[in-house]
């Protein structure tokens, strides 16, 4: 499975080059949403009576194939902000995960709740890029960069006014975490199988600094999981699939936050 990771990454680099070719850094500072005042996503998941759920828009998955190929963003994502969502993830790799060149635009269109530009950022640029778009908080996979690029990309985006989730997978990660990070996400698929294991995930919170937001991400499916997650540090919970592949993914997220609050 690191092999699909791996891909990924390189797929990257190639629309890197196309898109700095097309759009330099000065012509993605002219784009309306670029002046965007962010909204907050650590005061939003800290408030009081917060849900503290992550609703995530995600069309499809590299391992599971099509979830809910023909959603409309705009129905889905304002559903979810109805149903009291913290944050709304939007996912915006279109080889992999399906996205459609306008998704994130027709969420940041509509939303006023923080909204997290999640893809497989590798380069400064696309830091730059997701302000562009709109993105009041980024996504930083620490399996797929270096220390120092955690360090420089996550000052970028706090000097672009934009929020960090910082995304970790196992102890030797831990690391990757700096002062410039807002949250740290804690994926609970195991990479190379691609297995879900929250214990894992509560063994490694534990190691993660009290000032950080701590996310569990991947493989959650119900209160019980967040009940669980809950007790053992997490304030924050991304949950994609459980709600794409529900006939109507706002009401799923709405019946979930009413069952943990």
């Amino acid at each position: 499975m690191h092999d699909i990771l791996q891909t990924i990454v390189e797929q990257k680099h190639k629309e890197l080059e196309f898109l700095q070719s097309q759009y330099s850094i000065a012509d993605l500072k002219q784009q309306k949403y670029f002046q965007h005042t962010c909204y907050s996503a650590k005061a939003a998941l800290t408030e009081k009576n917060a849900s503290g759920i992550i609703a995530e828009f995600k069309r499809q998955s590299p391992t599971k194939g099509p979830i809910n190929p023909n959603a409309n963003i705009k129905c889905v994502v304002e559903s979810y902000q109805e149903a009291n969502a913290s944050v709304i993830s939007v996912l915006t790799d279109k080889d992999f995960f399906g996205a459609k060149d306008t998704d994130f635009e027709n969420a940041r269109a509509c939303l006023t709740t923080p909204l997290l530009r999640k893809d497989f950022l590798v380069h400064p640029y696309q830091v730059y890029q997701s302000k562009a778009m709109g993105a009041d908080l980024i996504l930083l996979i620490a399996s797929i960069l270096t220390i120092k690029e955690v360090v420089s990309m996550s000052q970028l985006a706090k000097e672009l006014g934009m929020e960090v989730l910082l995304e970790i997978h196992d102890e030797s990660e831990l690391n990757h975490i700096n002062p410039h990070i807002d949250l740290v996400g804690v994926n609970n698929r195991n990479l190379k199988d691609f297995s879900v294991d929250l214990y894992h995930s509560v063994n490694l919170s534990e190691q993660i600094p009290s000032e950080f937001i701590k996310v569990a991400e991947s493989g959650i499916s119900g209160k019980d999981d967040i009940h669980y997650l809950k007790n053992n540090g997490f304030q924050a919970f991304l949950i994609g699939e459980y709600l794409m592949k529900q006939k109507n993914p706002g009401q799923a997220c709405r019946l979930l936050i009413n069952r943990i609050s």
